[in-house]
């Protein structure tokens, strides 16, 4: 029974690329401190392959200080309208300062002026502040590249556990559990 679940996934996510109404790519991202207190938000995927899933984000916002307590992460992909989801567990590292360059390029102006303007998770007395701490970035690289700021980065989760949920009729799901192991992957499946 056992197949490739990154080849899956990347099935799964060019039909939701084709049918989803909006961010096909968004993935909920669970922490936990180094208590265990659990977090969840919204983040896109930007990048993925066998080495694992990758997000961009401020490396001093919460869900970073998290990562630096307790490197471990779960994603879970929704794909509504496709009635499907995936779950992916693993392991939480940096990618290289090179990718994070790279990706931080291509995004838009306004999107990398907002990564110099944003203290993320922090509290904000008023939204003017941010307001001109972003017309201070943008005069700053007036007329020249935005570089990376140096608190900004990417992260890879290394799946060690990857489900894939199908819906049926009757709540009679179709739940393939992978599991990764050192010469690849083995696949079992869990009720629903």
């Amino acid at each position: 029974m056992a197949d490739d679940p990154i080849s899956i996934f990347d099935a799964w996510l060019r039909e939701a690329e084709a049918g989803e109404p909006n961010d096909p790519n968004a993935m909920a991202l669970a922490t936990a401190d180094a208590n265990g207190r659990p977090s969840v938000r919204m983040v896109l995927l930007k990048g993925h392959d066998d080495r694992g899933f990758v997000f961009y984000t401020n490396r001093e916002s919460r869900k970073a200080g998290e990562l630096a307590e307790n490197a471990h992460a779960a994603l879970l992909f929704h794909w509504k309208s496709l009635r499907r989801q995936v779950r992916v567990e693993g392991p939480v590292s940096h990618v290289t300062d090179a990718e994070s360059d790279a990706y931080f390029a291509s995004r838009s102006r306004a999107s990398q002026l907002g990564a110099w303007a944003s203290e993320q998770s922090r509290p904000l007395d008023d939204r003017a502040t941010f307001e001109d701490r972003y017309a201070q970035a943008d005069t700053r690289f007036a007329g020249a590249d935005v570089p990376r700021p140096p608190h900004w980065g990417g992260y890879r989760v290394t799946p060690e556990v990857i489900e894939l949920w199908e819906d049926r009729p009757g709540r009679l799901h179709h739940r393939r559990l992978f599991t990764r192991t050192d010469t690849g992957w083995t696949e079992g499946l869990l009720y629903p």
